[in-house]
């Protein structure tokens, strides 16, 4: 028999999955709004931001309730902490596509320098990012969180890659600034879309592997465990040796 605590824990995952598929919506048509020089759909975008504000003020409120009247444990204390997570960075991603829409608005159409620039590769990789971050938040799959966070250093470069190119356009002809510094936002959102969807993946692992992983993922993912534990047992060593 179901309690009532887990309707209300059922509650808050369907709430939050409505979250993710909104979001990735946003996101998807934003950047879609680019590449098809589709001014309402951009326009679409911003209006709709407005339904990604109440959803994220619903899975608050029912965190805020979850914590307040049940004694949470194991998993599901580590679900309910990282729905807030998941939930603020997602409100986040959907406010980063509004400012992409807004941008596009602003010049309305793509300027032919644009091949120049690696813009369509992080529109794709960004895209794949946030989906597999999503996906793995509701398969409770680490593996593909691994992916996500992997991916992160990609779109860093092409980020810092279009920053020059675009720098280099303007210079060029001053004809270029705004479009190029629309870029120059859209790129960097772009960006910061990767870093929110990396940090979806790390709770991922929070919640799955019970392991917080934030700032020293690469020890987590990308060494061997025998390897990690002499690493620790030497800095106890040092540390008994110093003390």
């Amino acid at each position: 028999m179901e309690t009532h605590f887990d309707i209300q824990l059922a509650k808050l995952k369907t709430r939050l999955f409505k979250m993710c598929s909104l979001v990735d919506e946003q996101v998807q048509s934003a950047l879609r709004a680019i590449e098809e020089e589709d001014v309402s759909l951009a326009e679409m975008v911003i209006e709709r931001d407005k339904k990604v504000d109440k959803y994220d003020v619903k899975i608050e409120k029912i965190c805020q309730k979850l914590f307040a009247l049940n004694q949470p444990v194991a998993m599901d204390l580590r679900l309910i902490m990282s729905a807030m997570t998941i939930n603020t960075n997602l409100e986040r991603i959907g406010d980063i596509a509004v400012n992409i829409a807004e941008s596009f608005v602003h010049i309305k159409k793509k300027p032919a320098f644009l091949e120049k620039t690696k813009i369509n590769e992080m529109t794709t990789l960004v895209k794949e990012m946030l989906r597999n971050a999503i996906d793995s938040f509701i398969q409770n799959d680490p593996k593909l969180a691994e992916k996500v966070i992997r991916t992160d250093d990609e779109l860093d470069a092409f980020n810092a890659e279009n920053h020059k190119i675009l720098i280099e356009i303007m210079k060029e002809d001053k004809e270029n600034i705004d479009s190029a510094v629309a870029f120059l936002v859209t790129s960097r959102e772009m960006e910061r879309i990767g870093d929110h969807a990396t940090n979806i993946a790390e709770d991922v692992f929070f919640i799955v592997e019970a392991e917080l992983i934030k700032h020293k993922y690469e020890k987590f993912l990308f060494t061997q465990a025998e390897e990690m534990e002499k690493e620790i047992d030497a800095e106890e060593n040092g540390n008994e040796a110093e003390d």
